[in-house]
């Protein structure tokens, strides 16, 4: 990981307002290259406008989550929760 990067852990509070529950530990497949990992083990890049995680192995993007006040939204990229 580069020196901007993060672990998917600092997307446990906005996963958890839009989802319900906690999803750190929530395994799922990448689409691009079907590595399984949690989502807290995702490359996290949150200085760009929105949040990016991307998968740790072949670092193709499989999660953005944006939020509009106080509502958080999450696109799912070919990144299918086990």
């Amino acid at each position: 990981m580069d020196e901007h990067a993060l672990d998917g852990n600092v997307l446990a509070g906005q996963l958890q307002q839009h989802l319900g529950r906690d999803m750190t530990s929530a395994r799922g497949r990448c689409g691009h290259c079907a590595s399984t990992l949690a989502v807290a083990d995702l490359v996290v890049y949150s200085r760009a406008p929105s949040p990016v995680g991307r998968c740790r192995r072949c670092g193709n993007v499989l999660l953005v989550v944006t939020e509009f006040g106080d509502t958080v939204r999450v696109h799912w990229n070919r990144f299918a929760l086990a």
